[in-house]
């Protein structure tokens, strides 16, 4: 069985840290687990996802635990599920959400966890709790703060170093003080030493994706960066990812956000929820990281621990220099092809309900790629624009399964298209 041979490995890595430190997890059985939830009450139910739900649950000891159970199972799920342990049962940190334990028997799969009884960023930002504007100012800095000392640790600090790969508001729980807490290690992977990157199917959260990973499958340290850079956005304006401005038109929010902060209209970008309360350099600060942080360019991007320096406000040098980046400048007015180019295919990420596919397009830069939805040949195909006289000019294939645009890719090799009037090297 997938989990029994893999969580092997992190028994026998147990048994060499025993003498160094206290287990702080252990193996539950299912009948206490069902005993706890209340035999998986549907009054129980914390939240669901594609992986299946969360209960809450009490032991015997009157503590609060958060159940996560697996929907149905299968080998993928199987393997999903002993990387989380896995993941979980190497890491520590106050920023991460704990291990309290698992259970594995016949083929239920659970997680168990400390219960956060402030549940999700996301929750707070755009669920039910929203209106009850619980996150001042101060929480949102120690939110992103605390999410990004989690994430930098899985990347510089955990041995091997871990891509979380699904950063996102509702994978940040938090505690009753309102700390954050880093969660789901489900599409976590383990970074070799000396590794740059990995090449992987795609998996994550559209309008968290960084482009190089969604297109290329390439996952990095960098890309989570990116997903950070959304999350910490989201926390300072309040906005989605995706904002749906017409029936079948989405906009990213760094469209809208990265124009307003070139002319310095911070103000106009803080959550109105916030209702004018909050600090004006605090906001700047925030506002121009998580951009420099979704920079469409990875060699672009903050590490983690500058993330952490930039957002304490420890280095007034490097906040000047990402002050007076290049991308902060006010743009220059486009050619009239360009601008055709751009309000036709770069600006928006538009849904096809009719045929309940994604046609994804972002504007990258220069060239301009765009990622369509072939539903003919169930292909998501990425095309490369290079404003303002060429039109196509490469064309790269994604196999992919019916039920999502962005789930798991599979990669062809890149093609010229036939129809592109100049074909340069790639």
């Amino acid at each position: 069985m997938v989990f029994a041979s893999m969580f092997c490995c992190v028994k026998n890595s147990d048994r060499k840290e025993k003498g160094k430190k206290q287990l702080t997890w252990r193996i539950f059985s299912l009948k206490e687990l069902q005993s706890a939830t209340n035999n998986f009450n549907y009054d129980n139910k914390l939240g669901e996802g594609g992986f299946g739900s969360v209960y809450w649950g009490q032991l015997w000891d009157g503590s609060q635990i958060a159940v996560k159970r697996l929907k149905v199972w299968s080998n993928k799920a199987d393997m999903e599920f002993a990387v989380e342990v896995e993941i979980l049962a190497r890491v520590r940190h106050k920023n991460l959400l704990s291990l309290r334990g698992y259970c594995a028997e016949g083929q239920e799969r659970l997680i168990v966890y400390d219960y956060m009884p402030n549940l999700s960023l996301s929750s707070h930002l755009h669920g039910h709790h929203s209106a009850e504007c619980l996150l001042d100012w101060k929480r949102r800095v120690n939110i992103a703060i605390g999410s990004a000392e989690g994430i930098s640790y899985l990347h510089h600090h955990a041995t091997p170093h871990i891509i979380h790969r699904d950063v996102k508001a509702s994978n940040v729980l938090l505690d009753s003080d309102f700390q954050a807490q880093v969660a789901d290690f489900g599409f976590a992977k383990l970074i070799p030493d000396g590794a740059t990157h990995v090449t992987t199917r795609v998996k994550g959260t559209l309008g968290y994706l960084a482009p190089e990973y969604a297109m290329l499958g390439k996952a990095s340290e960098s890309c989570d960066v990116y997903s950070f850079g959304i999350l910490l956005l989201e926390l300072a304006t309040g906005k989605k990812p995706l904002e749906k401005i017409s029936s079948t038109v989405k906009r990213t929010i760094t469209d809208w956000a990265l124009p307003l902060a070139c002319e310095r209209k911070f103000s106009e970008l803080a959550d109105p929820k916030l209702d004018g309360k909050y600090d004006e350099e605090e906001l700047k600060r925030v506002i121009l990281v998580s951009l420099v942080c979704a920079h469409t360019q990875p060699e672009r991007r903050p590490t983690m621990p500058d993330v952490i320096e930039l957002l304490k406000g420890e280095s007034k040098e490097k906040f000047s220099e990402l002050e007076n980046d290049e991308m902060f400048k006010a743009p220059q007015a486009a050619a009239a092809d360009e601008i055709s180019i751009a309000e036709s295919s770069s600006d928006f990420i538009s849904e096809e309900k009719d045929i309940n596919r994604e046609l994804i397009t972002r504007s990258t830069g220069n060239p301009f790629i765009r990622v369509v939805m072939n539903d003919a040949t169930n292909c998501c195909e990425s095309i490369v624009l290079r404003p303002p006289k060429s039109l196509c000019l490469y064309r790269r294939v994604y196999r992919v399964p019916s039920e999502s645009v962005f789930g798991i890719c599979q990669f062809s090799t890149w093609e010229a298209d036939p129809d592109a009037s100049v074909m340069p090297v790639c």
